[in-house]
C-alpha cells in the first residue's frame, strides 16, 4: 500500500476494517441466533449443532499460518475478495441446504476464507496507521465482530421467522457481496499482487515471508497465542449456545433469544473501543487480560445462576459482565501482538495468534454441546468456560512475570 503511514487515515479506511472483521463470522452468529429454529429444522442434536462451528473453525486453524504468511504478500484488495468472496458464497450454500451435511460443508468453506480477516486488517493499520493511534484502531476493528453479533442477532431470528431461513440467508449474501464492492472502492492505491511471492510463499512459506519469521517470534507471541486459544474456547462455546440457554432455561422466545447475543455484541463493541483506549495510554496487556478474564468467569457464572434460580436478571448481568469484559481480550491480543514484532513478521505473528484462536474456536462449540447433550443442562458445558478463562488468567499472569525479566535484560543490552 502506501509506503509511510498516513497522519490522519480516513474515516472510510475504518469502516471498510470493520466490514472487513464482520461478514466472515455472519454465518455462525445467524447459525447460534436461530439455534432452537434450525435443530428442528434439520432434526439434529445439539452436539450436532456444536460440529457446525467446529467444522468451521477447524478448517481456519488448519490454513491459519498459511494465511498469515499470504496476508504480506497478496494484496488487499485481493485478501478482501478471499474473505467477502468466499464467506457470501458459504452463506448461499448454508440457505439452500436441505440436508445436515451440506450445512456441514457451508461451514467448511467459510473457515478458510474469514480467518485472513485478522492479518489482512493487521496489515491495514500496521502501514496506514501512525504508531499512537494502532491499539485503538485495532480496537474498534475488532469491534465488528461484535457489531455482526448484534447484526445476526436482530436480523435472523426475526427474518427466519417471517419469510424462513433461505431467505434470510440469501439476504445476509446480498448485503455481503454489496459491502465487497464497497470495500475495494474506498482502499488506497497499492502495488499489484506479485503471484510470484505468493507461488514461493505457498511452497514452504519462501520469498515474500521471511523463511524463519516464525521460528523467531519472541516467546511473549506464543504465550498470547496459548490466551487467544483458551479465551476462543469460552468465548465461541458462549456465543453459539447463549440463545439456546435463553430460549431452553428462561423460555425466551426466539427473537428474544437471538437479541441476548446481539446485546452482549454492542456492549462488546463499546468494551473492545475501551480497552483498545487503554493500550493507547500503557496500560500492560498483561494486567488487562487478567482484568477481561476476571470478568468473564464472573459473568459466566452469573449466566448459570441465573438458569438455576430462574432469575433473569443474573442473565442480563452476566450478559453485560461477558460483553463488557472477555469480549475485549482479542483486542489486546492483537495489540500486544503487533508491539512485539517488526514489519517483516506482522504477518506470521498474526497468524500465530489467529491459529490460536480459532483452534479456541473450534474446541470450544463441539465441548460445549457434548458436555449439553450427555448431561441434559447447562451446568457442565458453562463450568467448562469458566476453566477455559482461569487457564487464561494463569496465563496473563506467566506473560507479566516474563516481561518484567526482559525489560532489565533489555536495558542491559542497550547500556553495554
Amino acid at each position: 500500500m502506501t509506503s509511510a503511514p498516513l497522519r490522519q487515515p480516513p474515516k472510510t479506511l475504518m469502516v471498510v476494517l470493520l466490514l472487513t472483521m464482520g461478514v466472515g463470522p455472519l454465518l455462525n452468529y445467524g447459525l447460534s441466533a436461530t439455534s432452537d429454529e434450525l435443530l428442528r429444522r434439520f432434526s439434529i442434536t445439539e452436539s450436532q449443532f456444536g460440529l457446525l462451528a467446529t467444522t468451521l473453525f477447524v478448517s481456519a486453524t488448519i490454513v491459519s499460518m498459511l494465511l498469515g504468511k499470504l496476508a504480506d504478500v497478496l494484496s488487499i484488495r485481493h485478501q478482501l475478495i478471499l474473505n467477502f468472496g468466499g464467506t457470501g458464497v458459504a452463506m448461499l450454500l448454508a440457505g439452500f441446504a436441505n440436508e445436515y451435511w451440506i450445512l456441514l460443508i457451508a461451514m467448511a468453506l467459510a473457515g478458510p476464507m474469514q480467518v485472513i480477516a485478522n492479518p489482512t486488517t493487521n496489515r491495514v493499520i500496521y502501514e496506514l496507521v501512525p504508531v499512537g493511534q494502532r491499539p485503538s484502531w485495532i480496537g474498534v476493528k475488532q469491534s465488528g465482530v461484535q457489531l455482526t453479533q448484534l447484526m445476526a442477532g436482530l436480523y435472523f431470528p426475526a427474518v427466519t421467522l417471517w419469510l424462513g431461513w433461505p431467505v434470510a440467508a440469501v439476504g445476509a449474501a446480498v448485503f455481503i457481496f454489496a459491502s465487497l464492492w464497497w470495500s475495494i472502492t474506498q482502499l488506497p492505491p497499492e502495488d499489484p499482487t506479485d503471484w510470484a511471492k505468493v507461488r514461493r510463499a505457498l511452497l514452504f512459506g519462501r520469498s515474500g515471508v521471511n523463511s524463519r519469521a516464525v521460528e523467531r517470534l519472541p516467546l511473549g507471541v506464543w504465550i498470547l497465542a496459548v490466551v487467544a486459544m483458551f479465551g476462543g474456547v469460552g468465548m465461541q462455546a458462549t456465543n453459539l449456545y447463549l440463545p439456546l440457554y435463553t430460549v431452553r432455561e428462561l423460555d425466551f422466545s426466539l427473537v428474544l433469544g437471538g437479541l441476548s447475543a446481539g446485546i452482549a455484541g454492542i456492549i462488546g463493541v463499546m468494551s473492545r473501543i475501551y480497552w483498545g483506549r487503554l493500550l493507547s495510554r500503557g496500560k500492560p496487556a498483561s494486567t488487562l487480560i487478567m482484568l477481561t478474564t476476571g470478568g468473564g468467569i464472573l459473568g459466566i457464572a452469573s449466566l448459570m445462576l441465573a438458569g438455576d434460580f430462574g432469575q433473569v436478571w443474573l442473565l442480563w448481568l452476566g450478559v453485560a459482565l461477558y460483553g463488557l469484559t472477555v469480549l475485549g481480550t482479542n483486542v489486546i491480543v492483537n495489540a500486544a501482538t503487533l508491539s512485539m514484532v517488526d514489519a517483516s513478521r506482522v504477518g506470521a505473528a498474526s497468524g500465530i495468534t489467529t491459529m490460536g484462536m480459532y483452534a479456541g474456536f473450534a474446541i470450544g462449540p463441539l465441548l460445549a454441546g457434548l458436555l449439553l447433550e450427555a448431561t441434559g443442562n447447562f451446568h457442565a458445558s458453562w463450568l467448562s468456560v469458566i476453566a477455559a478463562y482461569a487457564i487464561c488468567f494463569g496465563l496473563a499472569v506467566t506473560l507479566y512475570v516474563h516481561l518484567r525479566r526482559q525489560r532489565p535484560n533489555a536495558a542491559a543490552r542497550s547500556d553495554s
